[in-house]
């Protein structure tokens, strides 16, 4: 099994010129928008998600650094720093977290303190799930296990064949209702979260292409739920939606994007891998509009807060988006490592991690 970081990159023999990253202009601030605080952890370097729970965000670092900031004052609820060099981000349901190691442990966390350890078989990229009193790790190897929450014991595993080649970055994994969905390749299926038996499975995009670069199919995160409806991204090749309900797509099309996607019950948002951001409706799939002022800025997933669409970029900027037709709000400067995961939003505060490890909190003026 190989892991492959294929973010938009040439895979070529010979040299290509770098695309020269549009220029932004004079901000204008229509939203008004202050920087509340702002915390530290190691660097990043792993594929990163902001995990909220109420009014808590967990982090982690390359370095082993996992910590629960409050997102009212970014003060600490607590901080560990396991000693260890980690391959995904924290997981968490507020009592316990949940990272993997380089060398493939799973360790559980509570309140800080390390609960248990537990050797995988396989590297993993995608932050583990931690619901209804298991965790769930989704492994580069294309198999999903669930692990009891309280002593570690595997409780199951799922293995699924695929292509060669496999991302490093975060797959999909999570929780609806009483069905846990995961990412294989470019299908979303529905396993039963008791025994891991599958119950459904829907394509969102299919293997192409002469060689395992050209196949390579996987749904990355995030994710957009909205009730029973689902969408993600299968990476360089469609947006589509689910619905969980009735065991069907809804709608798919080509898009040419690496990171996940964002939205609500009228439409979902997404950046594509030349810097285009894209809306398209949520029923249809249609395109509601595109826009091409942060072209080769290399965004994040965006997300979607109020009438704000908002991500970053490899400058370290935070971009704020109108929702309704990409006109630019505000813009928000952070150290300058580049932004390192999708923004995420947690007691009314905006949170953004930057690669070199400053959390920013902002809020509304």
């Amino acid at each position: 099994m190989l892991a492959a970081s294929l973010s938009g990159c040439a895979l070529w023999g010979g040299r290509t010129a770098k695309p020269v990253a549009a220029e932004l202009g004079p901000n204008v601030a229509v939203l008004g928008v202050r920087q509340a605080w702002t915390a530290r952890v190691g660097r990043i370097e792993l594929p990163l998600e902001v995990h909220v729970n109420g009014n808590v965000v967990t982090v982690a670092s390359s370095d082993g650094v996992v910590a629960a900031l409050d997102a009212r004052s970014g003060s600490d609820v607590w901080r560990s720093s396991l000693g260890e060099s980690l391959s995904t981000g924290a997981g968490s349901d507020g009592k316990t977290a949940a990272v993997v190691t380089r060398a493939n442990y799973l360790i559980a966390l509570e309140s800080g303190r390390e609960k248990w350890r537990q050797q995988l078989p396989a590297q993993v990229f995608t932050p583990p799930l931690v619901a209804g009193g298991r965790i769930f790790v989704l492994s580069a190897d294309r198999s999903v296990a669930a692990y009891d929450g309280s002593t570690g014991r595997r409780l199951w595993s799922q293995q699924r064949p695929g292509e060669p080649l496999v991302l490093r970055q975060a797959g999909v994994l999570l929780a609806v209702g009483d069905t846990l969905v995961v990412g294989f390749s470019g299908r979303m299926v529905g396993l039963n979260p008791n025994t891991g038996v599958p119950q459904w499975e829907l394509p969102l995009a299919s293997p192409r292409g002469t060689n395992d670069v050209e196949r390579l199919v996987e749904l990355v995160g995030r994710v957009s739920r909205v009730g029973d409806s689902v969408c993600a991204r299968a990476f360089q090749a469609s947006v589509g939606c689910v619905n969980i309900a009735r065991s069907a797509v809804a709608w798919a099309q080509p898009a040419g994007g690496s990171e996940g996607v964002h939205g609500d019950d009228r439409a979902v948002f997404g950046t594509e891998s030349n810097g285009v951001v894209v809306a398209w409706n949520r029923v249809d799939g249609s395109r509601l509009w595109a826009i091409d002022r942060y072209k080769h800025r290399k965004l994040t997933a965006p997300l979607l807060l109020g009438r704000s669409v908002v991500f970053g970029d490899d400058s370290g900027t935070v971009h704020l988006l109108s929702r309704d037709d990409g006109a630019p709000l505000n813009r928000l400067a952070t150290d300058g490592s580049g932004i390192a995961a999708a923004p995420a939003v947690a007691s009314d505060t905006l949170v953004v991690v930057s690669r070199n490890g400053s959390v920013y909190g902002f809020r509304p003026d």
